[in-house]
């Protein structure tokens, strides 16, 4: 049986299978090293950080950021592979937008990777009109 949770003091075993999901979903790379205090960051700076469990594995994530007042974007969102198909995403996705709207949060923006665009249509996502996202890396 599946347990959804907002995570809000991960135990060390949780950082190591978040880090392991932010590494398949190529997020993080080979190289970078393991930082528990940096998920523990990510996860306390988060206006909610849900994930997916069956047992005490963790199959899928996703997390909001808000300034808490009117916007948020929708980020960290995925499912290990095996468990894509099984509405597990769409579940993380409208725990989280539930929540945001609970908390007055009324605009939620996210970027769809890839041809994802069709999937994030189905919860009232939609193409934003003369926008492109953009990215910069401070080294």
């Amino acid at each position: 049986m599946l347990n959804f949770t907002f995570l809000v003091d991960p135990s060390s075993d949780q950082i190591r299978q978040i880090t392991g999901l932010y590494r398949s979903a190529g997020w993080w790379g080979k190289n970078m090293p393991d930082d528990p205090s940096m998920v523990k960051q990510i996860i306390k700076g988060s206006h909610c950080f849900m994930v997916a469990m069956e047992d005490e594995v963790i199959v899928g994530m996703g997390r909001a950021i808000s300034d808490r007042g009117s916007d948020s974007y929708i980020q960290d969102f995925t499912v290990i592979n095996s468990y894509r198909g099984k509405g597990i995403g769409a579940e993380i996705l409208q725990r989280i937008m539930a929540r945001l709207e609970k908390d007055g949060i009324k605009w939620i923006g996210l970027i769809a990777e890839g041809n994802s665009d069709d999937y994030y249509s189905r919860f009232g996502f939609k193409k934003m009109p003369d926008s492109m996202p953009m990215l910069k890396i401070l080294k």
